[in-house]
């Protein structure tokens, strides 16, 4: 069962998180990317990385930006998994890319 996080907990993960922004019961990033294609493949990367943990972000692609949003709807909140999720999309992000 996913314990949901209490606030001293989301906000001092945050400070280990790259571009990560809490709003509410969720944290989102914004990623630029070079061109449609690439943010394309960024999604494919961040696929990879949701099917390997079983914990999926809701994803927006608007041109060469990706919009990321972490939750865990069955605690109604944020969870470790939400965090462990936004750490392993990290570590995908390609360098030529912007965050913010």
């Amino acid at each position: 069962m996913l314990v949901r996080l209490d606030n001293a907990a989301v906000d001092a993960a945050l400070t280990r998180l790259v571009g990560w922004q809490r709003e509410s019961d969720t944290l989102h990033k914004t990623i630029t990317l070079p061109s449609f294609a690439a943010a394309v493949a960024f999604v494919d990367d961040v696929a990879v990385v949701a099917i390997g943990l079983d914990h999926h972000p809701d994803i927006v692609i608007r041109q060469r930006r990706v919009t990321l949003t972490m939750t865990t709807h069955d605690a109604d909140g944020l969870t470790e998994l939400d965090l462990d999720t936004a750490a392993a999309i990290d570590a995908v992000v390609p360098p030529a890319a912007i965050v913010g």
